[in-house]
């Protein structure tokens, strides 16, 4: 279906039939988060808006703030320009399959990547979703409603059997599980994974601000949120403390306040030095994944020696935040090719 107030000329010249869809599908998005007119589908919007609105009474991490950032992210990547960009290196399967999928549901929209490059493929799409992720079932008809065809595009199931190829999301307990069952049909399992940043003493004010997003939005449960930082031997954790101060009233979040209390009470009397900011706790550890409201921090000698380390780890790490690799203040903000772990998705879908 046509969606309203298109660029028809770039459409045209694409090779792909999806893209003006998936644009108009990001437009709407950004309607309802920006508390404009719904004008692709208005009752369609409306639901999702309601959903947007209220997803914290679902699951309370789903809070309006960070489910409109996240459609806001997406409505402003699924441009036209930027959609040509990244699927004008595949063409379209010309024999669809059924693609099951199972999405985590620990940020808003987390899933959606994955279910636009099953559309973009021109495969069929059997969702298995989060049952604490309220956006998107509600999406889903606002997608068949722009694709045009309600019974193709997308149907849901709790046992996701006989599909062709699966990509599934979660823990690494459950991904022993998806191989288990999967593991003889082409697929994609991913696992836990985090994010890291180094940090080197010479970051400007904006970066240090940039870090201290990364760290929080989302309350820190992506697997592209930064979960431990690496500083030098001589580093002051001070400095982070100020860098974080903008984020103060997150611990006014009943849920991050409630683990921010745990973990507080379990370090004292375990009597284990931390830092801790009256919403944050910086504990030193090895480990790469820290608890919501803890963040790990490591002290480094030489930064050849550190990368040396971390190249050893690349199955636990998802991203890397300095002044080298991905900038600060960007992890949550993906382009369409950043593919999670890194494993190519379109190619896997237009190459079964």
């Amino acid at each position: 279906m046509a969606a309203k107030g298109t660029n028809t000329e770039v459409f045209l010249m694409s090779k792909n039939p999806a893209i003006p869809a998936i644009h108009a599908f990001g437009k709407a998005l950004g309607e309802i988060a920006n508390n404009q007119t719904f004008t692709v589908e208005p009752n369609l919007q409306e639901k999702i808006a309601i959903v947007a609105s209220n997803g914290e009474h679902v699951n309370p991490w789903f809070t309006e703030e960070n489910v409109h950032f996240a459609m806001r992210h997406w409505s402003g990547i699924l441009q036209p320009e930027e959609l040509q960009q990244w699927l004008g290196n595949y063409k379209p399967v010309s024999s669809p399959k059924k693609i099951g999928l199972i999405t985590a549901g620990n940020i808003p929209l987390v899933g959606l990547h994955d279910i636009l490059c099953v559309w973009a493929a021109g495969h069929h799409a059997h969702i298995k979703h989060a049952s604490d992720d309220p956006l998107t079932r509600e999406i889903i008809p606002l997608l068949q409603y722009i694709a045009g065809d309600e019974q193709r595009f997308v149907r849901f199931g709790e046992m996701l059997k006989n599909a062709d190829a699966y990509i599934a999301t979660g823990s690494n307990n459950s991904a022993r599980y998806f191989d288990y069952y999967f593991g003889k049909y082409p697929h994609i399992i991913r696992k836990n994974r985090n994010s890291v940043a180094i940090i080197t003493g010479r970051e400007t004010e904006a970066e240090m601000q940039g870090l201290a997003e990364d760290i929080f939005l989302y309350f820190g449960q992506g697997c592209r949120s930064v979960s431990k930082v690496y500083i030098p031997e001589d580093f002051d954790v001070q400095n982070l403390f100020k860098a974080f101060y903008g984020y103060k009233e997150i611990g006014n979040h009943h849920r991050y306040g409630n683990n921010y209390d745990y973990y507080r009470t379990i370090y004292i009397m375990s009597r284990l030095p931390v830092w801790d900011n009256g919403f944050l706790i910086l504990k030193e550890d090895e480990g790469l994944s820290s608890p919501v409201a803890v963040l790990f921090y490591e002290r480094y000698k030489d930064e050849v020696n550190l990368r040396a380390n971390l190249a050893k780890r690349t199955d636990d790490i998802q991203c890397i935040v300095s002044q080298q690799d991905l900038a600060f203040g960007t992890t949550q903000k993906p382009g369409l090719a950043d593919y999670a772990d890194n494993i190519d998705t379109m190619a896997f879908l237009t190459n079964l």
